[in-house]
């Protein structure tokens, strides 16, 4: 992981497209905000992983359901 230390109103640049701007500090916490392109989604992470979670189950259970309709179709 790279740390990089930077105050209000700076920014980062990553991979030529996307920057983050710190926009304000408050105690324990910082406001970022985000220039990407629109095709790039930017997720919160506990989103992200929410989503992620949600997509395994739906594939698990669609694995479920395609081997019980290949079990009853040989029957």
């Amino acid at each position: 992981m790279l740390a990089l230390t930077r105050r209000k109103g700076e920014a980062i640049i990553i991979n030529n497209n996307i920057e983050l701007t710190i926009l304000d500090i408050k105690g324990d916490q910082v406001k970022v905000g985000i220039a990407a392109p629109r095709e790039v989604p930017v997720y919160r992470k506990e989103v992200y992983l929410q989503i992620e979670n949600a997509n395994k189950e739906a594939m698990e259970a669609s694995s479920v359901d395609a081997l019980n309709a290949l079990i009853k179709g040989k029957k």
